[in-house]
């Protein structure tokens, strides 16, 4: 595996490998790798000719308050993950390689970008979308990968990829979770032994939604109030936010029809983790 440090060696490479006509697979990550992250480089080398990874925590998605110096980084042990993986290239540039001194440019994705996360996280998924620019046009890949425990921002990048006319496709891959239903995060790292049973709260109420419909539920109101019981009896368990949306709009619904996104940010302790299902009705 290559590892690549600046931008000008990264782009050189990338042209390379388009000379020699091969398809490049790109999976974007924050680094603290786990089954999640591999998942989608498995599904790159199934259609890529050639797969990279790069690992940057990107400061401009995180606010003043927010977890960018304690978020946890393992470089020797994700390189040794990503070798083991068959990952032909990881891409990792240090902060002033992305944004060198008078970096003033910014991408921002309208009517999407401040609803649910990005209430909570404001001018997040700007640094989210503008990090993600910069790197697609950095790797220059054919097809970037994402997993849906994201969904928001796969939702963003989708729209800032059609929008900009950028030659990517953006592929969602399926959420992984742990055997007892948790969605897998590097933030999973942060909890303690009786925080983690507590997380099991978010997956087991996003079950119970699904079974409600499956029964014949179909109003919004009372869907969201029983995940929201569920969560609350979680002593440990703090709400930002539960709503059930159109998953390509984002709006709010009333009424369960057709597909539709529940998403839920819960803080357990100090830790905020998203969760979300796509219902199809």
């Amino acid at each position: 595996m290559t590892i690549v440090r600046s931008v000008s060696a990264m782009k050189a490479l990338s042209r390379g490998w388009r000379r020699e006509g091969r398809r490049i697979g790109f999976v974007p990550t924050m680094g603290y790798l786990h089954e999640g992250h591999l998942s989608l480089v498995r599904e790159s080398k199934v259609r890529a000719d050639v797969t990279v990874v790069s690992i940057f925590v990107n400061p401009t998605q995180f606010g003043p308050n927010e977890d960018f110096k304690k978020y946890p980084r393992d470089l020797e042990k994700d390189s040794a993950f990503l070798s083991e993986a068959g990952v032909d290239c990881l891409f990792y540039p240090d902060a002033a390689e992305i944004y060198p001194p008078n970096y003033r440019t910014y991408v921002e994705v309208e009517g999407l970008q401040d609803r649910l996360c990005g209430r909570s996280r404001p001018g997040h998924f700007r640094g989210v979308a503008t990090i993600v620019l910069k790197l697609f046009d950095i790797v220059g890949p054919d097809q970037a990968f994402f997993g849906a425990k994201d969904a928001q921002q796969v939702l963003i990048i989708g729209r800032m990829a059609a929008d900009l006319d950028l030659d990517v496709e953006v592929v969602t891959c399926p959420i992984v979770r742990e055997p007892d239903g948790l969605a897998m995060s590097s933030r999973n790292a942060y909890l303690t032994t009786d925080q983690r049973t507590a997380a099991r709260v978010l997956s087991t109420s996003l079950r119970w939604a699904d079974k409600a419909v499956g029964a014949g539920e179909r109003d919004a109101g009372r869907l969201l109030s029983g995940i929201r019981s569920i969560l609350e009896a979680e002593p440990l368990a703090r709400i930002d936010y539960v709503e059930a949306v159109d998953p390509e709009t984002l709006d709010p619904v009333a009424e369960i029809r057709g597909q539709v996104l529940v998403a839920l940010a819960v803080f357990i302790g100090p830790t905020r983790l998203i969760d979300n299902i796509r219902l199809d009705v």
